[in-house]
């Protein structure tokens, strides 16, 4: 004799818990898809769990970069009222935005990347390292820029010592355009990685810069070798 059916029970529904002292729920995990490798899998868990990207989603910025620029300007008051700042490398446009909104009155942008229009800022889709670019640059400007800015980083080969040469030659290209074309007493930042600058790089700097250091924004992943060189007081340019 088979035995009774029972009705289905009700399936009872917890309260949430949050998952910490704090009352806040651990990391987010996405179900593994066959398509996506692991690296892109630990990628989009990184994004879901960042704080910063949610929050540049909150305040309409293009990117968690946004906060970067933000952290390093709020230490350094780099950008002023009225300034004229060029960034280099500027897809998706998340640290045009912050020039724009902290007063910047001519912002001018270059990326190999299409980047999508921004009001304050003019931009253009172009490889930085073409010989006409630069002054592509100087003329929408209209000026001697007072902050040159550059979140450039080269496509990755896999092979450490050709990334590095590719690293350093971006860095080196973008320092050697801030040194013909800063105002006096200007401003250079610079993507850099651990280890990525070179001495003879620093040594450059230094000579035309009152003060080179090295800078980790909050917003920089902790596990990422990521840093900016940061370059203030511009001598001006040495009479040939």
């Amino acid at each position: 004799m088979n035995d009774p059916i029972e009705p289905p029970r009700k399936r009872m529904v917890r309260p949430p818990t949050g998952g910490t002292d704090a009352g806040r729920a651990g990391p987010k995990r996405l179900k593994t898809a066959k398509e996506r490798t692991p690296s892109s899998q630990a990628w989009l868990e990184r994004q879901i769990n960042d704080p910063f990207v949610a929050e540049a989603h909150a305040k309409g910025y293009r990117s968690r970069a946004a906060f970067k620029l933000r952290e390093i300007d709020d230490r350094f008051h780099l950008i002023r009222r009225g300034a004229r700042i060029v960034d280099l490398g500027c897809a998706p446009g998340g640290w045009l935005q912050i020039a724009v909104e902290r007063g910047a009155r001519s912002v001018v942008g270059v990326d190999l990347l299409a980047v999508d229009p921004l009001a304050g800022a003019s931009i253009i889709q172009q490889d930085f390292t073409d010989p006409d670019c630069g002054d592509r640059l100087m003329s929408l400007l209209g000026g001697p820029p007072d902050v040159i800015l550059s979140d450039m980083a080269p496509n990755t080969t896999g092979h450490r010592q050709t990334d590095h040469l590719r690293i350093v030659g971006l860095i080196e290209a973008a320092a050697e355009f801030a040194i013909s074309v800063l105002q006096p007493g200007g401003v250079f930042v610079t993507k850099a990685f651990q280890g990525g600058e070179t001495g003879a790089l620093l040594t450059l700097l230094k000579q035309n810069f009152t003060r080179v250091r090295h800078v980790k924004p909050k917003a920089s992943r902790a596990e990422s070798s990521e840093l900016y060189l940061l370059a203030t007081g511009f001598r001006g340019r040495q009479p040939a």
